[in-house]
């Protein structure tokens, strides 16, 4: 008995030192994606940022997979202690319900540090399309049962079930058509294969500003301040129409409470920092920090969410 009070007495000890050392060797960043997309853009600029403020290099590694589920379960079997985090996406929210076995719980093996970012997407059809905005669209679609196709990038993405959501939403008679990669989806935009689609709205700015494309409306519950004219699904006629993309920042399970703060601290910090506000903003990123637990609960909400529309569209597990 003495033996394990004494062993208790020295974890307990331990904790507020490894706090107070920490960092004390360079932070690994893990991020499910390969890089130059949104998210991995963010945690650049963001761990750029963390390297200066923590006295340590960030580094972010790239772990691209199916789901994310490398990259989660390498974080989720480290060490406890600070030095390797994920960049935490709604991928988290879907993928108990695409995939039949997961390695690690996405919730319940993860100790969460705060959101980072949020990002709407949008809904954009060719700029020569007869659809001036959503109502255009739903009415287009009913006039022309089964004739109208809705493109999104591959099956089970966030895209994808908001895709899934806004024509349940919306009662729209229209197929779905998925594919690869986002350049195959905003070129068969384009070229009038699928009459409208659903993308991340920073990946469509490019396009919109050179008038190959138009933005019918974005999935945010604020309108963009950079598309400030587009109007969001909800102003469009489907009020209770809500959806971002997010991401952020988690650790191990068991990582002590102090060095959660203090990552929680910096982020916020990095967040703050006009330069920082100034390369996100233009890109249609929008700083988003809060605190570890408002971060645990929109996962645990989305995750119940897009277990809904999965069900509904019939998306088998892999």
């Amino acid at each position: 008995m003495k033996r394990l009070l004494l062993a208790a007495l020295l974890a307990c000890t331990a904790l507020p030192a490894m706090a107070q050392q920490f960092p004390n060797r360079p932070i690994r960043w893990i991020v499910g994606f390969a890089p130059g997309g949104v998210g991995d853009t963010t945690a650049r600029i963001v761990g750029q940022k963390l390297s200066e403020t923590l006295g340590q290099p960030v580094v972010i590694e790239n772990r691209p997979s199916a789901g994310g589920i490398v990259a989660s379960e390498t974080v989720a079997r480290a060490a406890p202690d600070g030095h390797t985090l994920l960049l935490v996406t709604a991928t988290a929210a879907t993928a108990p319900h695409l995939f039949r076995q997961l390695p690690y719980h996405p919730i319940d093996d993860f100790a969460f540090v705060t959101q980072i970012a949020s990002f709407p997407h949008a809904i954009v059809v060719a700029a020569n399309s007869p659809y001036r905005n959503i109502q255009d669209l739903i009415a287009g679609a009913r006039a022309n049962p089964g004739r109208i196709n809705l493109g999104s990038v591959s099956v089970g993405t966030a895209l994808h079930l908001s895709l899934e959501l806004l024509r349940s939403m919306g009662s729209i008679p229209a197929e779905i058509v998925t594919y690869r990669s986002t350049g195959e989806l905003l070129n068969a935009t384009v070229s009038g294969d699928v009459q409208a689609a659903m993308e991340v709205a920073a990946t469509t700015l490019g396009q919109i500003s050179g008038g190959r494309m138009r933005a019918l409306a974005v999935t945010s519950p604020r309108r963009m301040s950079i598309l400030p004219d587009v109007p969001t699904v909800a102003e469009s006629g489907l009020p209770d129409y809500n959806v971002i993309t997010w991401n952020g920042m988690a650790a191990p399970r068991g990582t002590p409470r102090p060095i959660i703060d203090r990552l929680n601290a910096e982020v916020a910090r990095a967040m703050a920092m006009p330069d920082v506000r100034d390369r996100l903003l233009p890109i249609g990123v929008e700083p988003s920090p809060g605190t570890p637990e408002a971060l645990h609960a929109l996962l645990t909400a989305e995750t119940a969410l897009w277990g809904r529309v999965i069900e509904a569209a019939r998306i088998e597990k892999q």
